[in-house]
């Protein structure tokens, strides 16, 4: 089976990667643990931290296991650009984004760099925990990390004893998120990945420096804004501002257009869009343009002729309340249909986070200095990267035929899915593979069976 063969050759691709990071390393004895410290982030250990990797390892201590995070020489920022490249060159595209957002790691104690009482959306309330800012880059062929920083609150800036107790070098100063991911943004657009939107939340999109720096770059933006975002617009013929909530209740029934914000495993996933675009602070009423667009006020120096910023208002086809605003930079020519598409991509870094913690134990390090979680961190990005590029060797494989082809319909190989596969590899030794590719195939076939009932039931799949 041409994708058996190819999932037993892991471990050759695994070792096309150590290569990469072994001038990182000046002595042979943690150049092998950090190769082995990777492999054992792809093992089907049930936490990844230091001593369940370390017995995945072989080891009878974690201490040499530790040392990788803690005393080991190496650089973890050119560990970090090694899996940025690594990924662009399996998955880069020129239909790219660069998805920014945060995710918490929950912690019990008070010494871990960064940690505090602070709002961590994986817990959905204030939570004792560090939170991180990660870089995810996604195309047609799939996503990973790329980028990573962990956000230092004010009271531990301030704080010598503790910034010296966790290792805190003294030119880091206090950073708010979205100053964060203008850093990373910035890093990545510099070594020319291949970019056609930037995407991201809130804490994002509110931010106008992190907006005014994309747009002297001329890069094209979609990020999505709080319902009281103020804009400078022309309303029943008064201007003035006007926040985002009353502007989308202004919208006729005639602007609001159904598009899809991409497919998912059970259809298409469809809302109703609206835009608003900047136009001049001359006209005398409010012109609902083709697509639901209406002028915004223009404040400040003229747009240049070929961008355009927009107001763009998501709303949920069952659920009128349920609405999300976006605030888009983008070519003057951009249709509605491309923007809905776009901000949908959004929810791929969201999956990034989710497939690192359950695949890859993002969040399994048990480390308290700050040179020690970039480290983890960036290692298990390395590990989900390999598993992304992977799955796009896996799937690019001519289709099967004969007697090996299957009777029925699969679904792609997922990252989880090869995870598993190498997980099982890692646990036998000379045994019968054929029960393990076996279970593989069936899975995949009732899931494509699953996603298909899925789509018929919505009377988007044909029958």
């Amino acid at each position: 089976m041409v994708v058996a063969d190819g999932v037993l050759a892991w471990r050759d691709e695994l070792d096309v990667l150590k290569q990469r990071l072994g001038p990182l390393f000046v002595r042979p004895e943690p150049r092998r643990q950090a190769g082995l410290y990777l492999e054992a982030l792809l093992s089907g250990v049930q936490r990844k931290n230091g001593w369940q990797l370390a017995e995945q390892i072989g080891d009878a201590r974690p201490w040499r296991t530790q040392r990788v995070l803690s005393h080991v020489q190496w650089d973890e920022d050119a560990a970090r650009d090694i899996c940025r490249d690594y990924v662009i060159e399996h998955i880069g595209s020129a239909d790219g984004v660069l998805v920014v957002d945060e995710t918490g790691f929950l912690k019990k104690g008070t010494h871990s760099a960064g940690v505090a009482r602070q709002y961590s959306g994986t817990a959905g309330r204030i939570e004792n925990c560090q939170i991180g800012v990660f870089l995810a880059y996604a195309s047609s062929k799939g996503h990973a990390l790329i980028d990573r920083a962990l956000y230092l609150p004010e009271a531990w800036c301030a704080d010598a004893a503790r910034r010296e107790e966790a290792g805190i070098p003294e030119a880091v100063e206090f950073a708010t998120k979205p100053v964060l991911a203008r850093q990373m943004i910035e890093r990545a657009l510099d070594v020319g990945v291949p970019c056609a939107w930037v995407l991201g939340d809130e804490v994002y999109g509110s931010d106008h420096k992190l907006r005014a720096a994309l747009e002297r770059r001329e890069q094209a933006y979609v990020l999505m804004v709080r319902c009281n975002e103020p804009f400078w617009a022309v309303r029943q013929k008064k201007t003035g501002w006007y926040t985002a909530a009353e502007l989308a209740a202004a919208c006729p029934a005639s602007a609001w257009h159904c598009h899809s914000a991409g497919a998912g495993t059970k259809g298409e996933r469809l809302y109703d869009w609206a835009r608003l675009a900047k136009g001049s602070v001359r006209r005398s009423r409010m012109e609902w343009q083709d697509e639901g667009r209406v002028p915004l006020a223009r404040r400040g120096p003229p747009q240049t002729q070929h961008w355009q910023h927009w107001l763009l208002i998501r709303r949920h086809r069952q659920d009128p309340d349920d609405v999300a605003y976006y605030v888009v930079f983008a070519p003057a020519n951009t249709s509605l249909a491309t923007l809905a598409r776009v901000a949908g991509l959004r929810w791929t870094v969201e999956e990034c986070f989710e497939v690192a913690k359950q695949e890859v134990g993002l969040d399994d390090y048990e480390v308290r200095s700050w040179q020690g979680w970039y480290r983890h961190i960036t290692l298990a990005m390395l590990a989900l990267a390999f598993l992304v590029a992977m799955r796009v060797k896996l799937n690019a494989s001519p289709p099967q035929s004969g007697n090996d082809a299957p009777s029925r319909p699969l679904v792609a190989l997922s990252v989880c899915e090869i995870r598993h596969l190498i997980s099982r590899l890692l646990l036998v030794a000379g045994l019968a593979l054929d029960a393990i590719f076996d279970w593989s195939l069936w899975r995949r076939m009732h899931q494509a069976v699953a996603k298909l009932c899925h789509w018929k039931a919505r009377s988007l799949c044909p029958a």
